[in-house]
């Protein structure tokens, strides 16, 4: 139940961001923080910060715009492709099958990128605890999603 909640903080925090990048010119983060806060938000930095990334919000000369529409598939491969040198540790085929070694604890974490990345070559997978199986297709499809992460 806390992580429904804390996903709905998010979500609501990071509406009032954009409504406020919207329709106010801001300059800086702590202007953006105080704006926040005045609404009754509290967020450190690093939560702002990955909230504009998120948000795909761009600071320009005339301070922070939207991009426009946010794609939340490429920024869920672009966050894949960070988390991969963080959380891998090795990386093999068993026929259709990727499997991604991970550190004691990392599996679930790492299963939940390549989850959000809906990557073509993904048909599921299964995450115990430094391990993730990777369903694909066929062989093919697991050799090509292999070098696909493993290029990240």
């Amino acid at each position: 139940m806390a992580g429904r909640n804390q996903s709905g903080l998010k979500a609501r925090r990071q509406r009032v961001i954009q409504g406020l990048v919207e329709s106010l010119r801001l300059s800086t983060q702590d202007q953006l923080a105080d704006a926040l806060a005045d609404r009754g938000i509290a967020v450190s930095q690093g939560t702002l910060s990955r909230d504009l990334r998120e948000l795909g919000v761009v600071k320009t000369a005339d301070g922070y715009k939207l991009a426009g529409p946010a794609d939340p598939v490429r920024r869920a491969r672009d966050e894949l492709a960070r988390a991969i040198p963080q959380f891998l540790m090795g990386l093999r085929t068993a026929q259709n099958l990727v499997i991604l070694r991970t550190d004691a604890g990392g599996a679930s974490a790492l299963a939940k990128f390549v989850d959000a990345a809906q990557l073509p070559e993904v048909v599921g997978t299964i995450a115990g605890d430094d391990t993730i199986f990777v369903a694909t297709s066929d062989t093919a499809t697991a050799l090509r999603l292999r070098d696909t992460l493993d290029a990240m």
